[in-house]
């Protein structure tokens, strides 16, 4: 390893605790192709050289082993072989260990190229620009480096979800809502709209969505513009806007300074709900004033937290 690679891998479990409120910063790494690939820094825990990998029986697809970091063991997981581009005998001596979703596990990597930093507009929904992965479903955002180069943002909220599955749905109280009463939300992930999808159907909540925090914002001033009645507004019938932080085109911080700073949605409430659950990401959260901040991927504390909104 290089004393630049060493330097970049020693330095990335600091930037992130980098906070902004309109710029991603991404780690860019390879898989051993051509392609370029990234996540985002605040998943990041830290970048190290692969140890010993304990292989356990019955492991579920892309998990190669487990190994024990400070006394925790965590999955390994092969990111090639989610996108396709495994190849026979090849291994990845480096990992980028990461934790979200409450959960913290390794993925192997061929290697660690830089850190760069990126406003939000400039990060596109993979539908906008042509990528060249094998499994583009496992996609959540594209990006162009200065040279052209695209960088793809893999979805590794989905991957996670293939290799533990996907939580059962527990017992959730219903919602006491007019029939013409809804919530609105925004997530650029399928996972997660997914499950906010089936909490909501079962919480008997209608729900209008979007997937980014650009088309959201067009979106809710669409709603807000209506021409009400001399009694009624726009609070009268949405009655939260739950937001994703990191989205394409826009993130939720953004989006939410965005609804804060609009009279016509005065009184309600914006509930973050992320992956990122660090303090640093509460913290930014609150700066722009979300009501609420809840982690994914639990269906029981996101009911229990939609639940007194509603009742307001």
């Amino acid at each position: 390893m290089s004393a630049t690679d060493a330097s970049l891998l020693a330095s990335v479990d600091a930037r992130t605790k980098l906070a902004g409120s309109n710029k991603m910063e991404i780690l860019l790494f390879s898989l051993g192709t051509r392609e370029t690939f990234g996540i985002n820094v605040f998943k990041v825990r830290e970048v190290s050289q692969t140890p010993a990998i304990t292989k356990t029986p019955n492991m579920p697809f892309g998990v190669q082993g487990v190994l024990s970091l400070r006394g925790n063991i965590i999955p390994v997981i092969s990111l090639a072989r989610f996108v396709g581009s495994e190849q026979s005998g090849r291994k990845f001596d480096t990992m980028i260990v990461t934790e979200f979703n409450k959960s913290t596990q390794a993925f192997l990597v061929d290697s660690v190229d830089r850190i760069i930093r990126v406003d939000w507009d400039r990060v596109r929904a993979p539908e906008n620009m042509m990528s060249t992965t094998t499994n583009s479903n496992l996609i959540t955002a594209i990006t162009e480096l200065e040279d052209g180069k695209l960088v793809s943002i893999l979805d590794v909220e989905q991957i996670l979800a293939t290799v533990v599955g996907e939580p059962r749905l527990p017992d959730i109280p219903q919602a006491q809502l007019d029939t013409d009463q809804y919530l609105f939300f925004v997530d650029d992930s399928v996972v997660a709209r997914k499950e906010i999808t089936s909490v909501l159907e079962k919480m008997g909540i209608k729900f209008q969505q979007a997937t980014n925090g650009r088309e959201a914002w067009d979106r809710l001033q669409v709603l807000a513009s209506r021409n009400w009645g001399e009694d009624e507004s726009l609070h009268d019938y949405l009655k939260i806007i739950l937001v994703d932080a990191e989205m394409p085109e826009m993130d939720g911080y953004v989006l939410t300074k965005l609804i804060k700073s609009d009279v016509r949605f005065k009184g309600i409430p914006v509930i973050m709900h992320s992956s990122l659950s660090s303090n640093a990401n509460k913290a930014m959260g609150s700066s722009v004033g979300v009501d609420a901040y809840v982690a994914k991927f639990d269906p029981a504390i996101l009911a229990e937290t939609l639940i007194p909104f509603l009742q307001r």
